[in-house]
């Protein structure tokens, strides 16, 4: 099982379309979340299971420049980027349910046209299931690149957008990984970036595969 893109077609400039091709009529839809869409899914799953993808990481390298920043001064938000692996959960989606959630999935994750949707293997106690997630390539202009520290600390002590700040969406999704058992030891030290003024995430115990 490969990841397969959902890429803009001429006839389908958004893709949105063409995903709803690729769903099997009357299966389930399964759904992988690696950041806000674990502590805020914004949709009814059947299951849920704590699940890795290989081949892609999780990191706050994409610019916000409307929810959690602005063109002046731009936040961050989280992209999947290519190598690596990741942590993070996976949802099955009942088959009834499966378009009108693909609908507000996409009105949610691309009102900007700037993730790529892919189809991704979840491995899960029932067998390696195909979920959709949606990442981001490094030679769109919204990923950051390498960022130096002293550039976080400022995002983090000023950038704010329509739904907060980054360092408030950041907190929240290390929060809910913690929550789930799930150790993001690049995202913790990102936040000891944070200003002094602010709790911060203590430096974590090393934990046998995460």
């Amino acid at each position: 099982m490969q990841s397969t893109p959902c890429l803009p077609t001429p006839a389908d400039p958004c893709g949105l379309a063409q995903l709803r091709q690729q769903l099997v009529p009357g299966q389930d839809l399964w759904v992988f979340g690696y950041a806000s869409l674990i502590w805020r899914p914004e949709f009814q799953a059947l299951e849920q299971h704590r699940t890795r993808v290989h081949g892609w990481h999780r990191a706050l390298k994409m610019w916000s420049r409307i929810n959690r920043g602005t063109p002046q001064r731009p936040g961050l938000v989280f992209a999947l980027l290519p190598g690596g692996s990741c942590q993070g959960l996976v949802w099955r989606i009942a088959a009834a349910d499966a378009q009108p959630t693909l609908t507000r999935l996409w009105a949610r994750e691309m009102p900007l046209q700037v993730y790529i949707p892919r189809w991704l293997p979840c491995p899960t106690p029932q067998g390696p299931v195909r979920a959709l997630a949606f990442t981001l390539a490094r030679q769109h202009p919204s990923h950051t690149g390498t960022l130096s520290e002293h550039t976080y600390r400022e995002i983090f002590a000023h950038s704010r957008g329509r739904f907060g700040t980054t360092l408030d969406y950041a907190r929240e999704t290390y929060a809910a990984l913690q929550a789930h058992g799930i150790e993001d030891r690049a995202l913790a030290a990102l936040l000891r970036l944070a200003p002094a003024s602010s709790p911060t995430p203590a430096a974590c115990p090393p934990i046998l595969g995460a």
